[in-house]
């Protein structure tokens, strides 16, 4: 009888290892902290008031049969998607991501294909996965009750940051370094998230860009997907990443160019 009880343990516990989540829905927070550059602004008042700390918006993660579908939640209340601060001598720009914006990702082909909208108009970027290098802690902790290990990685690239020179503002190619947090759970086998799918052995349910600058974190957990919705976009210009980057950085330099700065005299 024992060893009766005992196989049919062993077979439940297969079972439950082959009936792991497979598709599904995720729902994220994300919260960027606003980042500024202020020239020669004091606080009087011809200043105006400080902008909010931080933006918090949703989307959502849809994965199933090998390949994941990121896109925008779109609430009532929405920031517009970009706006200018102005002060005495100087202009702080920030560009939020537009609602149309989606992100496919085939995992089997190594494959991503982001659908961009800037300005006026959309653009269809093709590339293959990088895959960062990544270091488990062993640390872990429960996310809407699933277990998720920690992984830590670096990602190094460039950015443009303004400057002001001589009353002018100046676009200067930077070294950017950011150090990336993630959370994810193994007991959904599948390499998909908000950021960085296709690089861990599990569903990404949090990630903590350069402590606090960018945060993913999930809210919501659902098997129920349709996963006719999971496809590639094909609404826009089709570019390579390269063009889109050089496009975007240059229509960038001129719009904070282009800008006038105010300049406030005391009464």
């Amino acid at each position: 009888m024992k060893k009766i009880i005992l196989t049919l343990s062993m077979i439940t516990g297969v079972l439950a290892a082959g009936a792991q989540q497979q598709k599904g829905r995720v729902s994220y927070e994300r919260t960027v902290q606003m980042q500024f550059q202020m020239f020669g602004l004091s606080a009087d008042a011809g200043a105006p008031p400080p902008p909010p700390p931080a933006h918090k918006d949703k989307l959502e993660v849809l994965f199933g049969n090998g390949r994941s579908l990121r896109r925008n939640i779109v609430e009532e209340e929405a920031i517009p998607d970009g706006f200018a601060v102005q002060g005495r001598t100087a202009v702080g720009v920030m560009m939020m991501g537009d609602a149309d914006n989606i992100t496919y990702t085939d995992f089997s082909r190594n494959q991503v294909v982001n659908q961009r909208e800037f300005g006026p108009k959309t653009y269809i970027v093709t590339d293959s996965l990088t895959k960062l290098n990544w270091k488990l802690t062993g640390e872990t902790k429960t996310i809407l009750g699933y277990v998720c290990q920690q992984a830590l990685s670096q990602r190094i690239g460039k950015r443009i940051m303004t400057n002001v020179e001589n009353g002018q503002l100046k676009n200067q190619e930077v070294p950017d370094t950011a150090t990336i947090t993630a959370w994810f759970t193994p007991a959904i086998p599948v390499p998909a998230g908000p950021d960085y799918q296709g690089q861990l052995p599990g569903l990404i349910l949090a990630v903590d860009i350069n402590n606090g600058a960018t945060v993913y974190q999930a809210i919501e957990i659902s098997p129920d997907v349709n996963l006719s919705t999971i496809k590639e976009p094909s609404k826009g210009k089709k570019i390579t990443e390269a063009e889109f980057t050089k496009m975007r950085d240059k229509m960038m330099s001129e719009m904070q160019l282009n800008m006038s700065p105010v300049r406030a005299t005391r009464m």
